[in-house]
């Protein structure tokens, strides 16, 4: 995938530290640039929505729950 992607994927939303990925439906994971912390989500299937911004790392428009 290049850089200006939109994404749209379902996953686990994961906590690593101070850092959340979505570990993703289709293998691998994404890091998550997040305008908003969504930690009554953290651990349970979420929709991302956002753009990729660099390698395997997401600008996130949203995050729902899936």
């Amino acid at each position: 995938m290049d850089v200006g992607t939109r994404i749209n994927e379902v996953g686990l939303l994961v906590r690593d530290g101070g850092a959340f990925y979505l570990r993703r439906d289709a293998g691998g994971r994404f890091e998550l640039e997040l305008h908003r912390t969504p930690v009554d989500l953290v651990e349970k299937r979420v929709r991302l929505i956002g753009t990729l911004v660099g390698p395997d790392l997401v600008n996130a428009d949203g995050v729902s729950p899936a």
